[in-house]
């Protein structure tokens, strides 16, 4: 079981407290030993200020010990620091008590706006910010996630996005939401967030970690959220820049997009881009999950796909984002398999189809009956032969034009960007040879270049007649200065009339 277990992995793109509920998870399977898991957790708490949950975990791990003086100092420390930043923020959350702040934060948008409001009514100061993030952050620390996300959406409000903290407030209001188990404030702090990230001036690398690490998060809220299913889906297969970070950072993530595309309803739209995605990386990462697919799709192995499908299984009930979607999966899996089956056969053994369905004869049977009755297959079953045969189903004239069409539009939109960028590469290369005459020309008449235009006959310079520069010397003074283009696709001076 622990061959597929991700959690060391994934371990890295996610703050330490949103490790704990993932070590939980692996106590009770009971994947590793216990003593180990317990020595994680102490690990992980050893940088926070949550010292009771310490000491509990410590008790757990050695009985027969007596709990290190350490700990009660530190506890002592963390108390006395709480009091400090409570006392010096009491005046600050008074100002935000008020009916009528209350009223600006929830309906203004802008934050300078909302600072100027506090610093003319309230006396309200810039440091007091820092202050308010301080203790937000420290009630993270100590694992108050309530109070921590109360504050960070006051940080928020307030701070400018040029501040060096706003990234790790942004961070730190989407971690409290996920742990407060808020699904619908986290999905709007996730898309508030990815915004911040994709239109940050930030370093390539940068970005891309910061999209890795968003990814990790996101999993928490998309297998949680109702409209999850969808959104994962949207973001990581349909967006490029974030496909492009699984690819390079984090293909393990490929397990928990295929779940998604096997327990969505239109499945069927994005299963083939999810497969090329999956044959790409399947050299850097590769479990029963993404195999499973590969095997029904690429290699139409079906015993081999019904063998992934039981390791499936075992590895859905011991991961934490998925063990949920257990059932959903399986179901959806083995249509997976009856409808690729189905395509290449039209007279069916309802014995063979549980074989390869890891069902009994009658449950095969029963679940085609309500399949049928659900409208969901067009087939008949012949009881007394023990077979299923299939309707025919062929596509309708109508979607037949629609395909091509998205095809055709397809296919017109790649080549307009194709001879757009030629075009662009042309007007380049003009622009280049055209500045270095008129240097020249500006250089050998001693006169200043007041203006310079195209002599906009056309883009396309094979069909110009006499394709040239108009150069202004002094008011009054016009030349055009022709270009010749040669058979290599260049452009050289060729004249110069007054």
């Amino acid at each position: 079981m622990a061959e597929f277990d991700l959690t060391t992995r994934m371990g890295q793109y996610f703050d330490r407290h949103l490790v704990f509920p993932l070590l939980e998870f692996l106590s009770v399977r009971q994947i590793y030993d216990e003593k180990e898991m317990l020595k994680g957790k102490l690990d992980l708490l050893s940088n926070t200020a949550m010292v009771d949950f310490a000491m509990d975990v410590y008790s757990n791990l050695y009985p027969d010990s007596k709990i290190p003086p350490s700990f009660h100092e530190k506890r002592a420390k963390v108390v006395a620091e709480l009091k400090k930043l409570q006392m010096e923020t009491e005046p600050i959350i008074k100002i935000f008590e008020d009916e009528e702040v209350s009223k600006m934060i929830q309906t203004t948008r802008d934050g300078r706006q909302l600072f100027e409001y506090l610093t003319k009514n309230h006396g309200f100061k810039e440091e007091y910010i820092n202050w308010l993030y301080k203790f937000a952050k420290f009630q993270y620390d100590c694992g108050n996630y309530t109070g921590a996300r109360e504050y960070l959406y006051l940080v928020r409000a307030l701070m400018p996005n040029t501040d060096r903290n706003y990234m790790n407030v942004q961070w730190g209001k989407l971690a409290s939401e996920i742990l407060m188990q808020d699904w619908d404030n986290a999905l709007e702090d996730l898309n508030q967030l990815q915004a911040v990230i994709d239109n940050s001036h930030a370093s390539s690398l940068e970005t891309l970690q910061q999209r890795t690490w968003l990814i990790h998060w996101s999993l928490f809220v998309f297998f949680n959220h109702p409209k999850g299913r969808d959104l994962i889906i949207e973001l990581f297969l349909n967006q490029p820049q974030y496909l492009n970070a699984i690819q390079t950072m984090c293909p393990h993530i490929l397990r928990y997009l295929t779940t998604a595309v096997i327990t969505h309803k239109r499945r069927k739209q994005v299963v083939k881009d999810l497969v090329k995605v999956i044959q790409q990386e399947s050299y850097t990462y590769k479990d029963p999950i993404t195999e499973f697919l590969l095997c029904l799709y690429v290699n139409f192995d079906f015993d081999s796909a019904q063998q992934k499908l039981k390791e499936c299984e075992i590895v859905l009930e011991n991961d934490f984002f998925l063990t949920a979607c257990l059932k959903e999966f399986i179901d959806n899996a083995r249509l997976f398999i009856f409808e690729t089956f189905c395509r290449i056969h039209q007279c069916i053994s309802i014995g063979l189809l549980a074989e390869k369905l890891n069902m009994s004869a009658d449950e095969a049977e029963r679940w085609i009956v309500n399949l049928i009755r659900n409208a969901r297959l067009d087939a008949k079953i012949d009881s007394k032969l023990g077979h299923v045969v299939m309707g025919t189903q062929a596509v309708s004239p109508y979607q037949q034009v629609m395909e091509k069409t998205k095809g055709l539009s397809f296919r017109s939109q790649m080549l307009a960007l194709t001879i757009e960028k030629k075009l662009g590469a042309k007007q380049q290369e003009l622009l280049t040879t055209s500045t270095n005459i008129i240097r020249k020309a500006s250089y050998k008449s001693r006169n200043t270049v007041y203006l310079v235009s195209y002599n906009d006959i056309s883009h396309n310079f094979t069909k110009c007649t006499h394709p040239g520069l108009l150069l202004r010397d002094r008011p009054g003074r016009e030349r055009i200065i022709h270009l010749k283009q040669t058979e290599s696709g260049q452009f050289s001076e060729q004249g110069c009339e007054e």
